[in-house]
């Protein structure tokens, strides 16, 4: 049977995933027994489309394409247009919520009430919104615990690169004492352009804009909010401590110059903007800063917009990871990992 879904959003990254069900459906259906059929989506700015059967994945692109409004998408006996998104997530057959929507990460909403009506609705959720989980992880685990129904957010760390599910699966039975992370790919990208090629700051930046890598506003990026959101994650779910966003010390890049990196080189150093938290004295202790380190780190071989994080293990040591932090593709496949796992977990209880 189908695993039927509905998107709240359908931005870059759910369009992203649409696509890859789309031209990957054969392969997911032969080699992982996985098929998924999209039923709803709502988008607060592209309109909002249902139909119980399911939806064609290249009309509902061509139509947005050419239109840019779901709600030009064929009219077909049972087709539903107009619904919010509360109410696609409620009414809707959908067994799993993909939630993409345009989020405040300050307050994490709405996507906080989106998880809130799908978890008691019996709805799965999986989502790339930081906010919800960074901000009321304790709430909504247990909510989704208590209703039976699962709640995937891989993508909210390092994009489709497992830096939640590999230490969760691949390092359990170790205990996890510290993560450093290079978590944001715009600061590491402006970072590895002023050292490589000795330009200033605001030109780096410039260049990530260009590119794509930064937002036209990118307090977010160089102040080290975002990666802050990400260590606060990693520390309620990876190694299972509390910790609150306000708790999390903060700096970003914004005051490093040339002469910095060109002092750290001379000491056979490099900055990086790094994440870090460690358990100390039965708590977990975490800061971003821009901080120098040794040619030999693991973490200073790092460049352009790549991510890394590296976890202390009390058994296997010191265990890194890296790969792409962001991406319409890799951000899709993200959410796709989620729902492939949630399709395994739910057929080893129906065994």
């Amino acid at each position: 049977m189908a695993h039927k879904l509905a998107f709240i959003g359908f931005g870059t990254v759910g369009q992203g995933l649409a696509e890859i069900l789309r031209d990957k459906h054969e392969d997911l259906k032969a080699n992982e027994h996985f098929e998924a059929e999209i039923v709803a989506i709502s988008d607060f700015n592209k309109g909002s489309i249902y139909h119980p059967n399911g939806l064609n994945i290249n009309t509902v692109l061509q139509v947005l394409r050419n239109t840019g409004n779901l709600e030009n998408y064929p009219p077909v006996p049972g087709l539903v247009t107009g619904w919010d998104s509360l109410r696609t997530i409620r009414e809707t057959n959908a067994d799993t919520i993909i939630e993409v929507s345009y989020t405040d990460v300050r307050t994490g909403q709405p996507a906080i009430d989106h998880c809130r009506t799908a978890f008691l609705a019996k709805k799965n959720v999986v989502m790339t919104n930081k906010g919800p989980v960074a901000l009321a992880y304790k709430e909504l685990s247990e909510l989704a615990k208590g209703e039976g129904v699962y709640w995937g957010f891989e993508g909210t760390v390092m994009s489709g690169t497992p830096s939640l599910r590999m230490p969760a699966a691949a390092l359990a039975g170790n205990e996890i004492t510290e993560i450093r992370g290079i978590l944001n790919g715009t600061t590491n990208f402006i970072l590895t352009k002023m050292e490589e090629e000795g330009v200033m700051y605001e030109e780096a930046l410039k260049e990530a804009q260009k590119l794509g890598y930064a937002e036209a506003d990118p307090t977010s990026d160089v102040e080290g909010y975002d990666a802050r959101y990400k260590i606060t994650i990693l520390s309620n779910y990876v190694m299972n401590e509390p910790l609150l966003v306000e708790e999390v010390s903060c700096r970003g890049i914004t005051d490093l110059t040339l002469k910095d990196i060109e002092e750290a080189k001379a000491e056979g150093k490099r900055w990086k903007l790094l994440a870090k938290a460690r358990k100390e004295n039965g708590k977990v202790n975490a800061s971003i800063a821009p901080e120098k380190i040794d040619m030999t780190d693991p973490l200073a071989s790092i460049s352009g917009a790549v991510n890394a994080i590296a976890y202390d293990c009390d058994l296997l040591g010191t265990v890194t990871l890296s790969g792409a932090g962001a991406g319409k593709v890799e951000t899709g496949f993200s959410l796709l990992i989620d729902l492939i796992n949630i399709d395994r977990e739910r057929k080893l209880v129906n065994i």
